[in-house]
């Protein structure tokens, strides 16, 4: 509820995750949009040399999802540049190194799972986030705007 109620009074948001976690990070971005109705973009943290880089700083929050993988090493550079550009983090992980705790503002640690299966434990507090964030905004999760329940196919 405390990280909810630093980013209910962000109007864009960053979410960063690498490999199989790109769909994490982009589903995170879709949740806050669809229930706290805050802008989010969802990229691909091997995409960082691009475009999003213009827009970090202390007025973009950023969410990362940083897995003890095979990429962590990457992901940790990925957050050195995040950080050296003033962009507030919030570090979801599985891992207890020391290291990502310099780097984060706010650290949510999920159990250690399989990778392929990762993206479901990440995803959880991503989803609870967004609800709380919805939450301290006034706003109905279980109720957004424009948004429908089921999709017909024409």
């Amino acid at each position: 509820k405390r990280l909810a109620e630093n980013i209910s009074h962000s109007s864009n948001l960053l979410y960063l995750g690498r490999g199989i976690n790109v769909a994490t990070a982009l589903e995170g971005a879709l949740k806050m949009k669809e229930v706290a109705y805050i802008h989010a973009e969802g990229y691909a943290a091997g995409e960082m040399k691009h475009g999003v880089n213009a827009l970090l700083g202390s007025d973009m929050p950023t969410v990362m999802i940083v897995p003890d993988d095979h990429l962590y090493e990457k992901n940790l550079g990925t957050m050195n540049e995040v950080k050296a550009r003033g962009s507030r983090t919030l570090i979801i992980t599985d891992s207890e190194a020391e290291e990502i705790k310099g780097l984060a503002d706010d650290l949510i640690v999920v159990p250690r799972i399989n990778d392929e299966l990762s993206p479901i434990i990440f995803m959880i507090p991503l989803q609870l986030l967004a609800y709380h964030t919805a939450c301290q905004l006034g706003l109905d999760p279980d109720r957004p705007r424009n948004l429908a329940k089921t999709v017909t196919v024409e």
